[in-house]
This record gives C-alpha cells, sequence and structure tokens, in this order.
C-alpha cells in the first residue's frame, strides 16, 4: 500500500481534454458548462486509509464521497450518479473505477493531479457462422 498523504485543500488550476471527457463518459450539456473553468475546491480529509473527498462547486453544491482503501463504498459522480466502487492504491495513486471511467489522483510536487481516462470498450463480432 501506498503512504501519500492527500489531506489537504486544493483549488482548480487547470484541464487537459476536458471537453472529450465529458463527451465520452455522456455528461449533460447543462453539467458539462457548469463544469468549464470553474474554481473547483477539492478537499481531502485523510485518517490512514480512510478518505472524506468533497468537491465544492461555485454556487454551494457539494460531493462527498467517503471510502476506505481496499473496501467496497457507495460513490457519487460529478452528475450524482450513485454507484458503488473499490478504491483501490496503486503506486501510490487512488484509483477507483467510475460507471464510464477510471479515475486516479495523485499527489506530485505539491498539487493534487486528477486523471480520469475512459474504459476501454472491447466489441467482439460472432464467429460461429463461418460466413460474417
Amino acid at each position: 500500500q501506498g503512504n501519500m498523504a492527500f489531506a489537504g485543500k486544493y483549488e482548480f488550476e487547470g484541464d487537459e481534454n476536458y471537453d472529450e471527457f465529458v463527451k465520452a463518459i455522456g455528461l449533460p450539456s447543462d453539467k458539462a458548462e457548469m463544469g468549464r473553468n470553474c474554481k473547483i475546491v477539492t478537499e481531502v480529509v485523510q485518517n490512514g486509509n480512510d478518505f472524506t473527498w468533497t468537491q465544492h462547486f461555485p454556487g454551494g453544491r457539494t460531493t462527498t464521497n467517503t471510502f476506505t482503501i481496499g473496501k467496497e463504498a457507495d460513490m457519487e459522480t460529478m452528475g450524482a450518479r450513485k454507484f458503488k466502487a473499490t478504491v483501490k492504491m496503486e503506486d501510490g495513486k487512488i484509483v477507483a473505477d467510475f460507471p464510464n471511467y477510471r479515475h486516479t489522483a495523485e499527489i506530485s510536487g505539491g498539487k493534487l493531479v486528477e486523471v480520469s481516462s475512459q474504459i476501454s470498450k472491447l466489441v467482439y463480432k460472432n464467429k460461429t457462422n463461418k460466413n460474417q
């Protein structure tokens, strides 16, 4: 298990590929617009492997996820969709599989860096009928 110290308050600084990401996960355009360049403040409270991860959005809305590394937890997406996930620690990064993407978080250069990538989609064709 990694022993990275995540506790702190972090203000949004910038993003890369935001439009492609929100389109890939199907976030409604009004929520995507709300999230664009907004000064989200992420507050992390860490007690060993127990975390409370809160995102404060402009206008007073917050999303809070409480989880323990290695145990299934009830989680909520940016778009208020509820799901269950087991959050892991991999190479000092917190990793969670959200419904449409994999989310990682790490401390790098004193900054909280979060990366969300679409989970791969595999398509197989039917090989039973040799003429296909």
